[in-house]
């Protein structure tokens, strides 16, 4: 069975809320119990009336009122099952997008430069999204559906075995037709999911960059990319829907045939005597209701299969290798020195294209260690490795005399503040935002630190001040306010060293010299590392890192560096040659 490891991971998911479906089960027995023992009374109630005057009224009431009573009960019966069939499906899609969000937080970042943040969105909201459509529906077919054909053969057989016979070997018909369909549409489904991940990795691509496509003219090509997209998935769409809107035609097909089978069969039987007028009537009542389930599974299908190849999608992602867990006996870097050491250090993001090569650095608590050089040199793929997003392959890496294999990542990243040139804000008020690392700050904490980094002032210009809202990703500040945001939520942090990537990138010049002068003061007695493509940042460090093609050629202070006239220099003069 195709769908055989899926549906077992979906019925592991629904295990914590057994005694609710147990719950469920008992009162689709109920329902259907008391719905098949409606057709008895019906014929009864038919076989009450003899002929024109000849009219058992009496029985005839008392039959009409246990109809009545028995249908208020499967009333009840089925909205209670159908309460719990909600609950239990929606509880269960809120575990696996809760499981699918906590795995996101725990994937190495590996996972997620190598594929696109659509197709992960996609995934954890989209296919969650269609699994539970199936799932509910799913659900409520299979209860009832199962015990209505077992109980309807049971009733039939009671009437008359010979037509129950007849009506259970044109049910494979039913069958074949519906697994024959149901089969080609899963393929047909399941590419339909890839296809509406590309085209929502796609619309997240140029909506977020939208700005972008305006000033390089490319709506068209925009257009183009998305029409192709959307065509393919026009297609399969169309195809998927052709297989499942043909299932239930036909299965209603073979059903017709299996009622006028049942009448006129039953007829010749009523004629002969073998049974009443009333019996034919509720065997033609269970006829139709055996072969209800069939087509509403068959009307399912569609739901179902986009369901099962959505739910693989998100098993899928959610069973992808996680970042490698702590070394046992990884120990919490509480006292930070602020020395660091970097042996002989080889990394490369894929094996067959090397990028660092034995590098090798000693820093001493509190210096300032600046790291420049071309584009694609290494520079903040150190960074990556000093905050350990990727490890060494080679090598070892040392803060305060521990190799960082042996520190737990969550306190080696605390001892760390961080700014980076791409910057990042949330949803939420500028005083979240600030305090995003440390949730119970006070005012005056948050409002200091502002003051540090120079955003106190316009922060006070906006309407609501710090309790001003943030749309997503600080779609309503400058680019220079949100970097001056992000400086302020790391001064607010104090950690014992900093990375400072691009800082001051997106900063006038006047700001700029305004945040040098912080950091700078926030550098004191702490050790800093800053990666700057301008030069005239980085001046006065205590020590100049020039890497080139994965290697560090250069080191030493400015002044020294200049006297070499090596690299460093003509990267130097390069940007200052024009003045």
């Amino acid at each position: 069975m195709k769908h055989r490891e899926t549906i077992q991971k979906v019925l592991g998911l629904i295990r914590p809320y057994r005694w609710k479906v147990i719950a469920m089960l008992i009162l689709a027995a109920v329902t259907v119990a008391l719905t098949l023992y409606t057709p008895i009374l019906i014929g009864d109630a038919v076989d009450q009336i003899v002929g024109p005057g000849e009219i058992f009224t009496v029985r005839l009431i008392r039959i009409l009122l246990c109809m009545g009573v028995v249908i208020l009960i499967t009333a009840f019966a089925q909205w209670l099952m159908n309460l719990l069939t909600n609950q239990v499906t929606y509880w269960v899609v809120q575990d696996i997008r809760s499981r699918a969000f906590e795995h996101l937080q725990k994937v190495p970042v590996s996972y997620l430069d190598q594929n696109q943040p659509g197709d992960i969105l996609s995934r954890i909201v989209t296919d969650v999204s269609q699994f539970s459509d199936g799932l509910l529906m799913g659900f409520t077919q299979l209860f009832t559906g199962v015990l209505t054909i077992l109980g309807t053969i049971g009733f039939m057989i009671s009437i008359n075995g010979k037509i129950t016979i007849l009506v259970i070997l044109l049910t494979p018909v039913s069958l074949f037709v519906a697994s024959f369909i149901a089969g080609r549409t899963y393929q047909m489904f399941h590419l339909q999911s890839e296809k509406r991940s590309s085209m929502t990795s796609l619309v997240e691509e140029l909506v977020g960059n939208q700005k972008v496509v305006q000033a390089f003219s490319y709506e068209e090509k925009a257009l183009e990319r998305f029409d192709s997209i959307n065509e393919e998935l026009r297609t399969c769409g169309i195809r998927a829907l052709f297989f499942s809107s043909i299932t239930n035609p036909c299965t209603r097909f073979v059903n017709g045939l299996v009622y006028t089978g049942v009448g006129i069969f039953g007829a010749f039987t009523v004629i002969g005597g073998g049974m009443t007028v009333g019996q034919l009537t509720s065997f033609l009542n269970y006829a139709n209701q055996y072969t209800k389930p069939f087509n509403e599974i068959s009307g399912v299908s569609t739901e179902l299969e986009s369901a099962l190849a959505s739910a693989k999608r998100i098993f899928d992602f959610i069973e992808t290798p996680v970042e490698s867990p702590d070394a046992e006996d990884a120990q919490v870097l509480s006292q930070v020195d602020g020395s660091l050491e970097v042996d002989q250090v080889s990394f490369s993001y894929r094996p067959d294209t090397t990028l660092l090569e034995n590098i090798s650095i000693k820093v001493k608590p509190g210096q300032r260690i600046a790291i420049v050089g071309p584009t694609g040199c290494g520079k903040t793929t150190m960074i990556n490795l000093l905050m350990r997003f990727y490890d060494v392959d080679a090598g070892e890496i040392r803060i305060s005399g521990k190799p960082v294999k042996k520190i737990t990542r969550d306190s080696l990243r605390r001892s760390f503040g961080m700014v980076l040139q791409e910057t990042w804000l949330k949803t939420g008020t500028i005083r979240e935002n600030i305090a995003y690392g440390k949730p119970d700050a006070s005012m005056e904490e948050i409002i200091q630190a502002a003051k540090e980094a120079h955003a106190h002032s316009f922060i006070k210009r906006l309407p609501k001040g710090y309790d001003t809202v943030i749309a997503e990703d600080g779609g309503n500040i400058s680019q220079g306010q949100k970097q001056l945001l992000c400086i302020a939520r790391v001064m607010l942090m104090h950690p014992p060293m900093l990375i400072l990537d691009e800082a001051t990138s997106s900063i006038d010049t006047r700001t700029e010299i305004r945040v040098q002068e912080a950091f700078a003061k926030l550098m004191e007695g702490r050790t800093s590392f800053i990666v700057a493509h301008r030069l005239s940042t980085i001046q006065g460090a205590d020590l100049i890192l020039v890497m080139k093609d994965g290697n560090i050629i250069e080191q030493g202070r400015h002044e020294e560096l200049l006297e070499r006239q090596g690299f460093y220099a003509y990267l130097y003069e390069s940007q200052f040659s024009a003045s």
